[in-house]
C-alpha cells in the first residue's frame, strides 16, 4: 500500500514539473516576443535620430565653412615683355661663279689646218723657204715630198692667173703629181695689201688643178707679211 501511494506522488510530481516547464517555455517565449517587437521599435525611432543627427553635422559643417575675406594684397599684373624681334640672319651675297675661258680649240683637224697652225707659230722667225720647209715635214704629211723657192708668174693649181706682189715665195708638194696636194708660203713687197693678195688667191684657186684627183678644201692664213695657203685633202687616212 506503501508502495502505491509513494508511485502516486511521484506522478504527481512529474505532472507539476511538465505543468512548470510548459508554462516556463510559453513565458520565455512570449518574452522574446515582446523583445523583438520592442527591439524594432526602437530601430524604427533610432534612424530618423541619425539621420536627424548627420544633416546637423552638415549644418555644422557649413556655419564652421571660412568666409572669404578680401585680401589687401594688390592684383599683381603679368609682366609684359618687349616683343622679340625673329632675327634674321644676313646671308652673304653669293657671286656668280665665273668660269675661267677655255682655250679655243680647233674642231677642225684636217691636213690643212694643221699646216696653218704650224705657219702661225713659226712664221715670224722663219723665211718663206725655210717655212715651206718645216711644214713638208710636218708628221701629218703622208708622203714624200720637197720645198723650192718660186717667182712671180703662173704658179701651180692657179690656172691662168699670174700671182704677183710678193718678193719672196716657196712651194712645197709631193713628189708624187696625181697626189692632189700644193702649198705655198709668201713674203710680200711692201705696200702689198694682205687681204687682197688672200683673195687673190682663192678666187684664182682651182681645186681640181690635177685632172686625175681634186682636193678636199683651201686654206690661207697669215703672219705679218708672210701668206701661207694650201689646196689639200681633208686627211691622208686610207678608208
Amino acid at each position: 500500500m506503501k508502495n502505491f501511494i509513494s508511485i502516486i506522488l511521484v506522478l504527481v510530481m512529474v505532472l507539476s514539473f511538465a505543468a512548470c516547464g510548459n508554462k516556463t517555455t510559453d513565458e520565455v517565449a512570449g518574452e522574446n516576443i515582446e523583445n523583438e517587437q520592442v527591439a524594432d521599435n526602437k530601430t524604427d525611432v533610432a534612424e530618423p535620430e541619425k539621420e536627424e543627427t548627420a544633416d546637423k553635422k552638415d549644418d555644422a559643417k557649413d556655419d564652421k565653412k571660412p568666409e572669404n575675406k578680401p585680401t589687401d594684397k594688390k592684383e599683381e599684373k603679368p609682366e609684359v615683355k618687349p616683343e622679340e624681334k625673329p632675327v634674321v640672319e644676313e646671308k652673304p651675297e653669293v657671286k656668280p661663279e665665273v668660269k675661267p675661258e677655255e682655250p679655243v680649240v680647233e674642231t677642225t683637224k684636217s691636213v690643212a689646218n694643221v699646216l696653218l697652225a704650224e705657219f702661225k707659230s713659226k712664221a715670224a722667225s722663219s723665211t718663206a723657204l725655210g717655212m715651206a720647209e718645216t711644214l713638208i715635214s710636218n708628221s701629218v704629211i703622208a708622203f714624200a715630198g720637197g720645198a723650192m723657192a718660186i717667182e712671180p708668174g703662173y704658179l701651180t693649181g692657179f690656172d691662168d692667173t699670174e700671182i704677183k706682189g710678193f718678193k719672196e715665195g716657196a712651194m712645197f708638194a709631193p713628189m708624187i703629181g696625181t697626189i692632189p696636194f700644193v702649198g705655198y708660203v709668201f713674203t710680200l713687197e711692201d705696200g702689198t695689201d694682205v687681204s687682197s693678195f688672200i683673195s687673190t688667191l682663192k678666187s684664182a684657186a682651182n681645186l681640181r688643178w690635177n685632172i686625175c684627183t681634186s682636193a678636199d678644201e683651201m686654206v690661207a692664213g697669215s703672219v705679218g707679211n708672210k701668206v701661207f695657203f694650201v689646196m689639200s685633202p681633208i686627211s691622208f687616212d686610207e678608208e
